[in-house]
Formats: C-alpha cells, structure tokens, sequence
C-alpha cells in the first residue's frame, strides 16, 4: 500500500463559471456576426451602391478553405485575401491548441456549447450519463478521424497552382453566400440530418465533437504537442473518481498519472471537482510548473485576441472582393460549382 500525504482540502476557486461566460459571449458574437452577415446578404439583393458591412468573422465557417489558405500561404510564402480572416482563426485556433491542448473546443467553440449545453439537458432528463459500449465507442471516434483525413489529403496533394486556382476561383469567392443560402434554403434531409445529430447529444454527451467534428480530429491530434497537461499526484489521490464521473469526454482521468488523450478539452472540470488541493492539476510540461486555473482561460482568450487583432493591424483581416464583384458573383451563384 502506498504511503499518502495528509489530506488537505481544495480550496481553489472553479472556473466553470468562467468558461460557460466565455462559451456565451463567444456564441452571442457568432450569432452577432451571423446577423450582420445577413444585413450584407440584403443589400447584395438589393443592389444597394453601397453595400452594407460584411464581417469578415463569417469566414470562421469556411474551414476547408481556411485550411487551404494556409497550406498556400506554407508554400508560397503569400497570405491569400479572398477569405484572410478564416485564416487567421484557424492559426489562432491551432496555436491556441499547440499551447493549452485542445482547449477550443471548451472555451470558445460555438457549436461545441451547444453540444455541451445538449449533453447537460440529456443527463438531468435521463438521471444519468448514457454511454456506448466500448467496442461501439473506438469505432464511432475514428470517423472525425476519416473525415479529417479525407480532407487533408484531398487539399495537401495539390499543387501550389492548383491551390491558388481554387482559392481565387468564384466558387471560393461566394463559399460564404453558398453556406447562407445552404441554411436559408435549407432541405428536410439536411433538416433531419441536423436535428439527429443534436438529438443524438442530448442522448450521447458530446456525440457530435466525440465521433464526427473534423476540425476536433485535427485539434486533437495537436494537442499532444502542448505543453500543458492535466497531471494527477498518486500520493495525494484519495482514489475517489470524481474527477472521472465529472469528465464530459469519460476519460479514466483517476487511473492515469498524465492525461494524455486526444479527447481531452482542458475544460479543467476535473481539477475543479476534485476534494484534494493539488490532486490534480494543470502542469507545464517543459517548466514543470503548476499553472493556476485563473490564468488559463484568460491565456486561452488572450491569444485569440493577439492573432486575430494582429491581423487587423497588418491589414490582412478584410476581403480584397470589390463589392461590384459580391453582386455579379451573387446573380450567378447557381450556376456557380466547385468543379
């Protein structure tokens, strides 16, 4: 039997106050961004001289190109002004995962909140946390993992030419129109599909971003690269498990020494849960140091803010579309294809 330390109560202040405030905010912004979005849509419609602002921050839903942007911007060295900002979101999200681990999906992401706040609604009407078998749950979490893949070898086999040739194409050009149009002309098989997928969270905590989020794949997959992981002391563990039951991502976080899994989200639920002081905590890996709780989630939304801001300044935020290009485009946007 090993030898335990006296037991010395947390006293630690929780930050899940903190991290539902910044899910919030960072959604009510989405949804800002989204109104403002369709303000510019009306405008192209009506051919207005002027067009109305398009915020650049709708780029954040165009992923596939974003990823594209950066593999271009890799091996040309060029920044491409089509769709900037996407762009920079996603550098500032990876670099936010390279940093704190996969910590995007719990503090910032939208749709991730959404999911969560599904997943909470689902357990206090069932009375409990319904999880797949595990012999069902390894299969159903390597399909984020296909997708991605899919993805990334579909964009990194193209040539710099060929990425230039998409990116500067019309259908790239409108990709965010297309996505408006996708959810304001919305099919009932898309209307089904999305409608099972939220119903499968509220039934499955976290179904979505467990089994099917690409973009969580590729975040995962970073974050074994940071620095930052959430370590548990043998010695001080009272072996109590509430850090597991608490654990939105069922990760055994009271069998393990470091946590080092793919699915973990840095929502830090499990250090807030836990009785012991310094049981478990969030440690530099490279310093060896504790990082508190408090300075984290700040981190997390300072860096956000640097990358995107830095942009801004650069001049590298904003679309160089001439507004007299939206409104040809946007009349032609149905005969207008990827191919």
């Amino acid at each position: 039997m090993r030898d335990k330390k006296p037991f010395v109560r947390n006293d630690e202040k929780p930050v899940q106050k903190q991290r539902f405030i910044i899910q919030a905010l960072f959604s009510l912004l989405v949804i800002w961004i989204g109104i403002e979005f369709h303000f510019f849509i009306k405008s192209v419609e009506a051919d207005e001289a002027v067009l109305a602002y398009r915020p650049p921050g709708v780029e954040g839903f165009l992923p596939i190109s974003a990823l594209m942007s950066l593999f271009y911007w890799a091996l040309s060295g060029h920044i491409h002004l089509v769709h900037p900002a996407g762009l920079f979101i996603l550098v500032a999200i990876i670099l936010v995962s390279l940093l704190f681990g996969k910590s995007f999906c719990s503090w910032l992401c939208p749709i991730g909140y959404l999911v969560e706040m599904a997943g909470e609604f689902g357990e206090k009407l069932f009375g409990r946390r319904i999880k797949p078998w595990a012999w069902l749950d390894y299969p159903l979490r390597s399909l984020k993992y296909l997708l991605f893949f899919f993805f990334a070898y579909s964009i990194f086999t193209m040539t710099e030419a060929d990425l230039k040739s998409f990116l500067d194409s019309p259908y790239n050009v409108i990709a965010d129109i297309k996505m408006y149009d996708f959810f304001r002309n919305i099919t009932l098989f898309s209307f089904v599909v999305i409608t099972a997928l939220l119903l499968l969270s509220v039934v499955i905590r976290n179904f979505w971003c467990r089994y099917l989020c690409p973009y969580g794949a590729l975040l995962g997959m970073i974050s074994f690269f940071s620095p930052m992981k959430i370590k548990r002391d043998k010695v001080t563990c009272i072996d109590c498990g509430l850090c597991t039951k608490a654990c939105p991502s069922s990760i055994k976080v009271d069998k393990t020494g470091i946590v080092l899994s793919d699915e973990c989200t840095s929502c830090m639920n499990c250090i807030d849960v836990c009785p012991v002081k310094d049981a478990l905590i969030m440690k530099d890996m490279v310093t060896k140091k504790k990082i508190e709780k408090k300075y984290i989630f700040a981190a997390i939304v300072l860096t956000f803010i640097v990358v995107t801001g830095t942009a801004m300044l650069l001049g590298t935020w904003s679309s160089n579309v001439p507004d007299q290009e939206y409104k040809r485009l946007y009349k032609d946007r149905e005969l207008i294809d990827h191919s």
